[in-house]
């Protein structure tokens, strides 16, 4: 069996109809995620935590607190969550706070392995760091929520708003939504381009 890809995590189990309704989630079991990513010093990769939008959940806003204070949670138009990796809020048993619009139970916190950031043109020494630390970070997170496997990645999902064209070295090739870049085409590759920045890189496991 090969890793897993992407760990959907039903956080949000509650049930309601189609309303704004605020929901509220330890900080401690998202530190221990981000514990795992800081002990590793990976310089090209990250673990990212979003709300699907699947079934119509929508995020209106979000905030961090604790019995003190409160501070304003960064979420972006994907619904991607950026939580800080702070001790003391571990300390202070704060709160993921969430006003949430939609069917409640349908609601789910998904979190990924990804690329910090991505370009239009990378060298192959570059995408192998970024294959080799994805690999690495997979093996920490082994009971984070699952057991992993240990089978390296197959190769790299590049994802994309829109219809792109790739360039690996002199091949031209027309993408529409997701490219799987498998590691051979990786290890035989010099340069691969694209005409739009990939939105994510991320890992591919074959089945």
């Amino acid at each position: 069996m090969k890793k897993q890809l992407l760990l959907s995590c039903i956080l949000l189990g509650l049930t309601g109809v189609s309303q704004a309704a605020p929901i509220s989630l330890e900080y401690q079991g998202f530190y221990q995620r981000l514990k795992q990513v800081n002990k590793g010093n990976y310089q090209l990769v990250e673990l990212a935590f979003s709300v699907s939008k699947a079934n119509g959940c929508l995020v209106n806003s979000g905030t961090i607190t604790t019995e003190k204070d409160s501070f304003p949670l960064t979420i972006t138009k994907d619904q991607r969550l950026f939580l800080p990796y702070d001790n003391q809020l571990k300390s202070d048993r704060a709160l993921i706070n969430l006003e949430v619009e939609g069917k409640l139970d349908a609601c789910a916190i998904s979190m990924q392995v990804r690329a910090k950031n991505t370009k239009q043109e990378y060298e192959q020494s570059e995408l192998l760091q970024i294959s080799d630390e994805m690999n690495a970070l997979l093996d920490r997170l082994q009971g984070f929520p699952m057991r992993y496997f240990a089978a390296d990645i197959a190769g790299l999902n590049l994802e994309f708003n829109d219809d792109v064209t790739l360039y690996i070295d002199d091949k031209v090739i027309p993408v529409s939504g997701t490219y799987r870049l498998s590691m051979q085409q990786l290890n035989n590759l010099k340069v691969l381009k694209t005409s739009v920045a990939p939105k994510v890189i991320s890992p591919w496991t074959a089945k």
